[in-house]
């Protein structure tokens, strides 16, 4: 008899636990059992690694083989575990020596001729695998995406046969250098002055950057608000590394990791039509959802009335907590969700309600029930509403004539929201919308003309306890533009401003 014990990750939500596989070859009628909870892909790998050993002209034990992978109560999946059982058994047949891999962790799905096909979720799975002081072998492939994470050991192979050299010490792999995250990944081809006009629109959007802040923008169609909403991500503030490895981890875990775009900040915009579980994310095996995969990025929903409201009412919860737990019989996973959302709607069904050439034909209850799709416990959960006003003809007409110096660009946006956001971080080392309500009692409060103002307006405007809460963040993010200590009257109006304590009048 003889046994071999070998080390990979499973993945658990953001999470990759270890998991110990343990293989025992023993006397009797040639068998090959997995035990330890394995999904359908897992007992896959009986065949996989049968035929890669085969068509590596390594040997295959013509005895019982049983291999387990514990823990027994954490589910398997995916094929990531084919590399392990296959050096697991020939470490125990005696082929491999088994001191070189127990500091060691390895991941990599087999193919029949023993090549190495790339793993999902490499970049959680090397975190876990540093913390644990290990170095991680895997696919080459996936081995640069791994290599994101600073001092972490890892190692690249093009196949069974690399990593058997690797292990006897023939010919080791040579480890993948260390990549850093880019000081400045904003895309350039997208900038505000594109957008002519829209002062107002623009203002709003420096100001919910500048403290992460989400907004809501209503105006009929062709105003802009798309264009606003895509622009957004080049004006905030650059990823740090650790931000920048936290949405590289989840987008591997959703196997959208692109190594060119890692550190750069996500901007999500899914469909109207999408579900629940779509934003959420879940399945069997659950995987983060559109709000997870916007962590620490954008999350923008056009056409916002047109999704169903079963599905919008989901955002509300992960706007509060920025987590998303999801919950299955067997299984639960928490995905981050801090997500900063930004909504388009039009203001009625036909889109031209209050415009000057009197287009609208709406009825005023189908405008009503056009708004009431979205509930008011969602409006008050985001903190401002900004209304994007049809263009001046006269505008569009002289933008042939005008320079890009006569629109407000990107560049001169993004130095005021950096410099707002290093006031932020070095003050409460968070953005101001996600001051929690004990710090916006301590940071947040105005002076005496500015709290007298914001009471007149909490009894008119019959504004909530939240909606008090989010003015007054709203109103330091204003100062903190300004370079401003102190919140003053002005930005405390600024910030009623962009509330709206009802829907818009048909």
């Amino acid at each position: 008899m003889a046994l071999a014990v070998l080390h990979s990750r499973a993945l658990a939500g953001i999470d990759a636990p270890l998991v110990a596989v343990e293989v025992h070859l023993s006397g009797g009628l040639p068998a090959f059992n997995l035990v330890g909870l394995p999904e359908t892909e897992v007992k896959e790998s009986r065949d996989r690694v049968r035929a890669a050993l085969a068509n590596a002209q390594l040997d295959f034990p013509r005895s019982k083989i049983t291999v387990n992978l514990a823990p027994a109560d954490l589910p398997k999946e995916s094929g990531r575990f084919d590399l392990p059982i296959a050096l697991g058994i020939l470490v125990a047949m005696g082929q491999l020596p088994s001191s070189t891999t127990a500091r060691c962790e390895f991941a990599g799905e087999l193919a029949l001729t023993g090549a190495l096909r790339p793993v999902r979720g490499a970049l959680p799975m090397a975190l876990a695998a540093h913390r644990d002081g290990h170095t991680f072998v895997l696919p080459e492939a996936s081995a640069h995406e791994a290599a994101l994470v600073r001092e972490a050991v890892v190692y690249g192979a093009r196949d069974l046969l690399d990593v058997c050299a690797h292990v006897r010490g023939d010919a080791p792999l040579e480890r993948i250098a260390a990549q850093s995250c880019a000081a400045d990944a904003s895309d350039s081809s997208l900038d505000l002055c594109d957008v002519r006009g829209q002062t107002h629109a623009k203002r709003a959007l420096m100001v919910a950057a500048a403290g992460a802040h989400s907004m809501l923008m209503i105006g009929p169609p062709g105003t802009g608000k798309s264009m606003l909403a895509q622009r957004l991500p080049g004006i905030l503030p650059p990823l740090t590394e650790d931000e920048a490895l936290q949405t590289a981890a989840i987008a591997s875990l959703a196997n959208r990791f692109s190594a060119q775009s890692w550190a750069t900040r996500p901007f999500r915009a899914p469909h109207h039509t999408a579900s629940g579980v779509a934003l959420v994310g879940g399945g069997g095996d659950p995987r983060p959802g559109e709000i997870s995969l916007a962590h620490h990025g954008v999350l923008f929903l056009d056409e916002l009335p047109e999704g169903a409201r079963r599905t919008l009412e989901v955002l509300r919860e992960p706007m509060e907590s920025g987590v998303i737990h999801i919950s299955r019989a067997a299984r639960q996973s928490i995905f981050p969700a801090q997500f900063q959302l930004i909504a388009a709607m039009n203001p009625c069904p036909c889109g031209w309600l209050g415009d000057a050439s009197g287009r609208c034909g709406c009825r005023p209850d189908q405008v009503m029930r056009y708004q009431s799709r979205i509930s008011g416990p969602l409006l008050d959960r985001v903190d401002m509403t900004v209304e994007v006003g049809a263009i001046d003809p006269g505008v569009l007409a002289a933008s042939a004539d005008m320079s890009e110096h006569d629109e407000l660009c990107s560049r001169e946006v993004r130095e005021r929201v950096v410099a707002a956001r290093e006031r932020q971080i070095a003050r409460q080392r968070v953005p101001n919308a996600r001051l929690n309500a004990r710090d916006v009692q301590r940071l947040c409060l105005p002076d005496r003309d500015g709290s007298a103002l914001l009471a007149r307006a909490m009894s008119r405007l019959s504004l909530s306890a939240r909606a008090y809460h989010r003015v007054l963040k709203l109103a330091r993010t204003i100062a903190d533009l300004e370079q401003s200590d102190a919140v003053k009257a002005s930005h405390v109006a600024e910030a009623l401003g962009y509330r709206r304590a009802e829907r818009p009048a048909a």
